[in-house]
């Protein structure tokens, strides 16, 4: 195929990529399924110029740390304790480009397609494919957790999660006794604090130390704590009891606090301060997997600036992870003292084999 054939299959034909990513999805389930895993969402960018790429607007990048012009898409990530793999992705289109009938026909956005927030791109994901991968928590960045009513919206769907939530965050500590008027003796409501400041008010003692691993210079230890709480909804009134968990580090050698990371969780108060610790962990994996597509396969190497040759790049370059992700583990599972005599008559395994993407057109419906 040449290069002219590749460029017009990846940016200008019209196959539909979402049944390449449906059999992404039960291939990862298959490679790498855990009744114990965890669906993490994270948005990324992707810094561009101009403003003729579709989704493209001055908005906050993560990768860059400001404000510029770039692309967000929104990943969704599977983390066991096998691997990790991203296995969804969805393109956020701010609302300039939803208004502008002109501008995304020009870029081939499907006809119909209205505004969603990333938050609302997330739950679509979940929706899609949360019923084929086993899972028992949701974990997510700050900016995932910092709307009230995105974790209510898991609640409501009895989605167990864990999500990280700014400093700013203003609960009411329920596990304190509510304050009563002077006068009447009537109870108060409990007064509302930031969690960095509830934190800060902590004793050394209140602290439950986890012992995560053997490190080179010794154990990394974390210290933990939770809380049952209510945090603001959106019209600033309080929310359904949460678990408010702090994860703190310490430099081991200068012996201070090098990072702190809330979450507010909707698990059971007898969930284990070490489960909380194994969901936090699993956050971070995200970054890990965008990290690997970006570096290994080219996710973020592209010249498309329309609707479709983003999506086509970007289910390729996913399958093209979980392909390294199952050869990795086919090479950890080969013994290493078979050295046996070269035969030519022996067949060699199709590497891939485990890995059959079934894709035929035309394409099948979707409800």
């Amino acid at each position: 195929m040449r290069i002219g054939q590749i460029a017009s299959f990846l940016g200008v034909s019209k196959w539909d990529h979402k049944p390449l990513n449906d059999e992404l999805v039960r291939q990862v389930e298959k490679a790498i399924g855990d009744k114990d895993g965890v669906l993490v969402f994270d948005p990324s960018g992707f810094h561009k110029s101009g403003r003729s790429s579709v989704g493209v607007a001055r908005q906050w990048c993560g990768r860059l740390g400001k404000v510029d012009n770039c692309q967000i898409a929104i990943y969704m990530g599977y983390v066991t304790q096998h691997e990790h793999a991203s296995v969804d992705v969805r393109l956020y289109l701010p609302k300039e480009w939803t208004t502008d009938k002109q501008r995304i026909e020009k870029a081939g956005v499907p006809k119909g397609t209205k505004y969603k927030t990333r938050h609302e791109l997330s739950l679509e994901m979940l929706a899609t494919h949360g019923k084929t991968l086993l899972h028992s928590w949701i974990a997510g960045e700050d900016e995932m957790g910092r709307l009230y009513w995105f974790r209510k919206a898991l609640h409501d769907l009895n989605e167990r999660y864990l999500l990280a939530v700014p400093s700013n965050t203003l609960i009411r500590d329920l596990e304190i006794d509510a304050p009563v008027h002077a006068r009447t003796g009537d109870p108060k409501a409990r007064p509302w604090i930031r969690i960095d400041q509830w934190v800060a008010a902590r004793e050394s003692d209140e602290w439950t130390e986890i012992n995560v691993r053997d490190g080179a210079k010794g154990p990394l230890i974390v210290e933990t704590m939770k809380r049952c709480v209510v945090a603001k909804d959106e019209n600033k009134k309080e929310g359904h009891a949460e678990m408010f968990v702090v994860i703190r580090y310490r430099d081991r050698d200068a012996n201070r606090i090098v990072k702190t990371d809330y979450y507010l969780s909707d698990a059971s108060g007898d969930t284990s301060l070490s489960e909380f610790y194994r969901v936090a962990k699993a956050e971070h994996r995200i970054e890990e997997c965008i990290q690997r597509g970006k570096s290994e396969v080219g996710l973020g190497d592209y010249e498309f600036r329309n609707w479709c040759g983003w999506h086509h790049h970007q289910i390729l370059s996913l399958i093209a992870c979980l392909f390294l992700i199952v050869e990795a583990q086919q090479g950890k599972t080969n013994h290493s003292g078979d050295h046996c005599a070269t035969d030519p008559q022996r067949r060699i395994s199709d590497p891939a084999s485990s890995l059959r993407m079934r894709y035929q057109l035309p394409n099948p419906s979707r409800t």
